[in-house]
């Protein structure tokens, strides 16, 4: 106990004095009377006097008030917890001499009731006689009650004769059991069996009774029936040495040491001298009340056991009662003063340690005590500071290193970045990521100090441990950067590997070490979309370095060989699209060609086959295979022709080309035959739109004088004036026939003004061209095309053409004119001879008789009898042949008819203009076409004198219809 260090922990807050009110005592004595016991709780201090009187004092011990609850002596008394209820035993007035006058009394403080007119009094619940024929009368020496489930109270009774008497219940309804425990005693003087001490022990369903004689320590199981017995130890105690401690554990002082007792025997044992007056716990703390057998003096002790200090000591008077409310210790001495004693605040008792430097102190006390993390960091960041203020860093770093996870780490990084204490930084790196709190400068940090130090062992520790990154406890991005400037390829490839950052790993091996073939490998082992991933971001130096390994694993991802079996269009498109992967081949064009013509020979029904023939046809028609040079013109605006800028350079220079213009020559004109091949073999004869943009398909064939190319699109487009001019681009006079002869043949859904064209051509050609001419005059003349002075007005234009040409032509041409002017003169004359005779009729009807002599019926053939009807058709019959219909002729009606909607529909095609100037630009000749519609009368003068086109109105016409 000398060897403990004494600290000033608690304060004595104040003292004061349990005053009462005294009675009068009939000869004007006043009587001073005795506290014989004390209880607390509820905000409460309880006494209870020897005259009978129990007094409720509040706060600062200041008198509330008084009642007697017995006639002449409070012998025990206990304030409960759960209920604010009071038990009481003392002496009453014995009313016969066989039953005794102790009395246990409950009260209700809850329920107050005038007991006269200057005193109140709590109701009385309970009345209970404690001895009785079963329980024989003996000294009281302990008292203690357990709440059970309200309203149920467990009292224990201790005796001078070793005996305990409990009774349980309800004792406000006066249902309770009574049963007796024995304390065994081997002691031949009675006087050392006496119950000192009582303590119960709760524990989930088990309950447990603590019983202390002077000699003897024993432990009830009142959970068994009959309750069971067993002795803890053969030493005792005396009245007022016996307390239990927050965990329920039986505290007994004895004169040469403190012993502490668990169900299952003795415990702890603390040697500290000197009889033991008084035996408390308080918050963790033991309280003892010491009197020394040679001063005489008594000293109130209080115990840190944990941390092995008194955190408090001082002298005070004999000392009756030990309480404790309102979080204080309360010492009630026999003079009735008390004194009242406080705990202080932690950070009192820390500013106390820390002035005397006692950190190991502050931190055991801290962490006693349950303080919070905080304030525990808090107490060993000073202890670390003070070590490292004397220079003892590994101690220093060891106390920063428990502050971790409240600390700010930056804090302790700070005072170890010098080089000589590199070691310790690192320690205390390695801890944060253990801890799962560092951050990516951490991560930084610790890795440079691993290198700095060389330390491979422990950088492979750190780098390589499963936890480390199946628990993420570092950055892994910050890992693999720093290894990397550091040369520690391996580790940052391992990291990269672990932690599935497959982009770093290709970035290693691809910038750092340059291992392409190995990064291919990896590649191959990443599933379909990591591995499509890599590539797009990587593909462009593994094209440059392994095109074809590379090549081989795009096709793989596109096409999914190990699973061509199922190569529906549902399952290709969930598949990556090569367009996808272009953008790695902007300077490796050929590499691309080569991989879109494998994927092509693989995948027919591809989703993205039209951007893909958009781009095989870039490729393949481009004069030069550079992507830089593709699909541009130069600076004189003019596209880029067949051959490369080196090529014509040097022709223009006399040189020939040497033998690199001839292999591109060579590779233009292959892929120039792909180029037409692809135009055709993806455009179906069967199908409308072809599977490839055919505007960008036509630029492409200009900008790089694709001529095959632009002659199929032309074609297939049905543009035929665009082809024809390509080939009068070109000079081309025997392939612009040709192509004249195959698509100018009206019969064949050709266009036959293409002759026209080319005659024009001819004409304004400036070279003779007399055999072509010729030959595209014989068609011209066959299928009617030109009349003959357009002929000679084109012609004409061109000086170099003789009359000799256009001769037999024109010959033929009169001849032809002369015979079809001959017929229709003798057309016109019948015409007209027609048209006299119709109107010699007409006239004779309207001037002269009509004579009937048909006798029989033109409908039945039979006699023609009366009634008849005559038409002037010269027709003849019965009325009742005719039916209803007695207006026209039957025989002549159906021809009437026709004529009549021949005559509707010419007015209804008069309205209908589009269709009359369609047949205008149609024809042949466009005026045979107005003088048939002048003809029919459907163009005629309308009444105000002007001439109108096709007009919407009935026609008339001066024709008798």
């Amino acid at each position: 106990m000398y060897q403990w260090r004494k600290f000033e922990f608690f304060e004595e807050k104040y003292g004061a004095k349990c005053t009462v009110p005294e009675g009068d005592g009939g000869d004007d004595v006043i009587r001073e009377k005795k506290i014989e016991c004390c209880s607390s709780g509820r905000g409460k201090v309880v006494t209870g006097f020897d005259d009978g009187v129990v007094c409720f004092f509040d706060r600062g011990l200041k008198f509330n008030y008084a009642f007697q609850p017995h006639s002449s002596n409070v012998l025990f008394l206990q304030q409960l917890k759960q209920r604010n209820l009071l038990v009481t035993i003392g002496e009453d007035e014995q009313l016969t001499p066989q039953k005794t006058a102790l009395c246990l009394k409950v009260f209700d403080l809850d329920k107050m009731q005038p007991e006269s007119s200057s005193m109140t009094s709590p109701e009385c619940v309970g009345i209970l006689r404690i001895f009785t024929n079963q329980f024989p009368e003996a000294k009281i020496t302990s008292f203690l009650v357990l709440e059970e489930v309200p309203p149920i109270l467990l009292i224990a009774i201790g005796l001078d004769n070793g005996s305990i008497y409990c009774i349980k219940g309800d004792i406000a309804r006066e249902r309770i059991t009574r049963f007796k425990l024995q304390v065994e005693n081997n002691q031949s003087d009675k006087t050392l069996s006496a119950v000192t001490g009582l303590g119960f022990k709760v524990d989930g369903q088990s309950l447990q009774l603590f019983a202390v004689t002077p000699s003897s320590v024993s432990l009830f199981s009142l959970h068994n029936q009959p309750p069971r017995r067993q002795t803890l130890d053969q030493i005792g105690c005396g009245v007022n040495s016996v307390a239990m401690s927050e965990r329920s554990e039986l505290i007994i002082g004895r004169p040469e040491a403190v012993y502490f007792y668990e169900v299952d025997g003795r415990g702890p044992c603390w040697a500290f001298e000197g009889e033991k007056k008084l035996l408390g716990w308080f918050r963790g703390y033991l309280l003892c009340v010491i009197a020394d057998q040679r001063t005489g003096k008594h000293t109130f002790n209080i115990y840190d056991l944990k941390n092995r200090l008194i955190a408090h000591s001082a002298l005070v008077k004999e000392v009756s009662h030990l309480l404790y409310e309102w979080g204080n210790i309360i010492l009630i001495m026999n003079d009735k003063s008390a004194l009242c004693i406080g705990e202080k605040d932690m950070e009192s008792k820390l500013d106390m340690l820390f002035k005397k430097n006692l950190y190991t102190v502050a931190i055991n006390l801290v962490q006693t005590q349950q303080a919070d993390a905080a304030a525990t960091a808090e107490v060993l960041r000073k202890y670390g500071d003070h070590l490292y203020s004397k220079q003892d860093y590994d101690e220093s770093m060891a106390q920063y290193i428990l502050t971790i996870g409240h600390l700010e780490p930056s804090y302790v990084i700070q005072k170890f970045l010098d080089a000589q204490r590199i070691y310790n930084l690192t320690n205390y790196l390695e801890k944060l990521h253990e801890k799962g709190l560092a951050s990516k400068d951490h991560t930084t940090l610790l890795l440079n100090c691993y290198t700095k130090l060389k330390d491979v062992e422990k950088l492979n520790l750190f780098i390589k441990s499963d936890d480390s990154i199946g628990e993420l406890k570092f950055d892994v991005e910050t890992a693999i950067r720093v290894c990397r400037a550091a040369n520690y390829h391996e580790h940052a490839m391992y990291v990269a590997k672990k932690a599935g950052r497959h982009e770093w790993y290709l970035k290693i091996l691809l910038e750092d070490l340059g291992s392409y073939e190995e990064a291919l490998e990896y590649i191959s082992s990443l599933e379909s979309s990591q591995a499509g991933m890599t590539i797009k971001e990587y593909g462009k130096i593994l094209i440059e370095h392994k095109p074809v390994e590379t090549i081989q694993i795009l096709i793989r991802l596109c096409t999914e060989d190990g699973d061509r079996g199922r190569s529906n269009g549902m399952y290709m498109s969930m598949l990556p699209s090569p367009v996808d992967f272009l953008s790695i081949f902007i300077h490796h064009p050929q590499s691309l060609m080569d991989f879109l013509e494998k994927y092509t020979n693989k995948v027919n029904d591809s989703p993205a086959q039209v951007e893909i023939h958009n781009t095989l046809l870039e490729l393949y028609i481009s004069n030069e295979l550079n992507f830089p040079s593709m699909s541009q013109v130069n600076d004189d605006g003019n596209y880029l022709n067949g051959v490369s800028a080196k090529t014509m350079s040097a022709q223009s220079n006399g040189n020939t080309p040497n033998h690199k213009s001839s292999a591109q020559g060579k590779d233009l004109l292959e892929r120039h035959k792909k180029g037409l091949h692809l135009l055709k073999s993806a455009w179906p004869p069967e199908t409308e739109h072809p599977l490839y943009d055919v505007d960008l398909a036509i630029i492409l064939c200009e900008m790089n004088a694709f001529k095959d190319g632009l002659l199929y699109l032309y074609e297939k487009m049905k543009l035929y004036k665009e082809v024809i001019a390509c080939y009068m681009q070109a000079h081309d006079h025997e392939g612009l026939i040709a192509c004249c002869k195959r698509l100018g043949d009206s019969v064949k859904g050709g266009d036959s003004s293409l002759w026209a064209d080319v005659l024009k051509y001819f004409g304004e050609l400036g070279e003779d061209c007399s055999k072509e001419v010729k030959e595209v005059l014989t068609y011209i003349e066959r299928d009617d095309i030109l009349p003959p002075i357009i002929v000679l007005q084109t012609l004409s234009r061109n000086p170099c053409l003789t009359l000799s040409v256009i001769k037999d032509y024109i010959a033929r041409k009169l001849e032809r004119e002369s015979k079809m002017i001959e017929e229709d003169r003798q057309a016109i004359e019948k015409y007209q001879e027609d048209t006299l005779s119709m109107r010699k009729e007409i006239q004779d009807l309207r001037t002269n008789a009509r004579i009937f002599q048909l006798s029989k019926c033109t409908a039945c053939t039979f006699t023609l009898d009366l009634p008849a009807v005559h038409f002037m058709c010269m027709h003849s019959f019965h009325l009742r042949c005719l039916g209803d219909n007695e207006k026209e002729c039957p025989e002549c009606a159906p021809e009437y008819r026709s004529v009549l909607e021949i005559k509707r529909n010419l007015e209804q095609n008069s309205k209908d203009q589009d269709r009359f100037f369609h047949q205008v630009k149609s024809s042949k000749d466009g005026f045979s076409v107005i003088a048939e519609y002048f003809g029919k009368g459907i163009i005629s003068k309308i009444s105000n004198g002007s001439t109108s086109g096709p007009r919407s109105g009935t026609a008339s016409s001066s024709s008798g219809f």
